[in-house]
This record gives C-alpha cells, structure tokens and sequence, in this order.
C-alpha cells in the first residue's frame, strides 16, 4: 500500500469527544430526525387533502409506550398527548369517524423512535395524522404485550389527562418490527 492510501492518514489528530459532545451530537440527530417527522406528517397531509380527504394533523407534546402494568388502569399502547391547540379538532374528528384503518411510518434514530401514526375513515374520509416520538428502550413491556396479544393500541389524551380517543391495530408489527427478536432476546437473559 502506498503511504498516500493509509487510512491512519486520514485519523483525527484530536483527542476522542467526551460525555458532553456526544450528547449535543445526539441531540443534534433527534431534532432533525423530529423536523423529518413533522415534515413528512405535513406532505402525507397535502396528498390526503388533494384526494379530497379532511385532515387533522397533531404533533404530540409527550408520547409514552405503556405497558398494561404501567398507569391505574389496563389501558396499554403508545399514548399520545395531544396538546390544547389541537385537542377540539381532533376530538370532533374522533367524534365523526370511527376509523377501521391505519397506518404508521416510521424512523429510528440514537435509540429514539419518531413516527406518524395515520387514522383513517374512508365513510367521512377523514384522516387523523399524530407525529410521536419515544426512547425505544422504554418500549420493552409494551414490545412483549402487542406481540403476546397480536394487537396494538393508540391512545389520544389532553395534558390535563382527558381522554380523546383510543384505537385498535390488528398490525403490532408496523409499530415494531423487530418484536419477535426482541422477545426472544429478552427471553434468553437471566
């Protein structure tokens, strides 16, 4: 190899980053993979709408994966907090549909999980579209029971806790579709 192909030649010359760096790098990465998310709930939305479907967008304050442990009840499912802003649109939306189809696209990034969740009514063709996001390491209760169930829910509430809305998805996998491995795994641990 000649000395100009090296690959320590194009080694940094600075010490390795620290704690404090890789942090703000990682930061760095969920706020833009936040903005891709937001993005793209936006442009899913102008399709719906050209197809004469009615919209109503949410970008979520908080979404949490609970497990059927977690919380006073037995609800379980990723619950979305839906700030007031957007809380009287989309609770008539909920209100006029009953929504029997979904869909979910979703991203991973530094160990976060950013996805638009997409409600739909095709008898009032309103689409309800709610960007979340969440640790994917705090999923694992959550990961085992849409697997154990074959099923999954989304929950919709207010900041001051009143509930929205709930919906039921045949599909866990479109939320998590490495469920099985990760069921597995955590299966072999002591």
């Amino acid at each position: 190899m000649r000395e100009a192909d090296d690959p320590a030649d194009d080694a940094p010359t600075e010490a390795p980053s620290g704690p404090g760096e890789e942090l703000e790098a990682s930061a760095d990465i969920h706020k833009d993979a936040w903005s891709r998310t937001i993005d793209d709930m936006e442009a899913m939305g102008d399709e719906l709408e050209d197809d004469g479907w009615g919209v109503v967008t949410v970008i979520t304050a908080d979404t949490a994966p609970e497990a059927p442990d977690v919380g006073d009840d037995d609800r379980w499912g990723l619950v979305h907090v839906v700030p007031d802003n957007f809380a009287d649109e989309f609770r008539s939306a909920v209100e006029r549909g009953e929504f029997p189809r979904f869909d979910l696209f979703r991203a991973e990034a530094e160990g976060r999980v950013f996805h638009v969740t997409q409600l739909l009514d095709p008898g009032t063709e309103t689409a309800i579209l709610v960007a979340g996001n969440f640790l994917r390491h705090r999923a694992d209760g959550l990961v085992r029971t849409a697997r154990d169930e074959g099923e999954m829910y989304t929950h919709a509430r207010t900041l001051a806790g009143e509930h929205l809305g709930s919906f039921r998805h045949d599909d866990y996998e479109k939320f998590f579709p490495e469920a099985d491995r990760l069921v597995e795994l955590g299966d072999d641990e002591p």
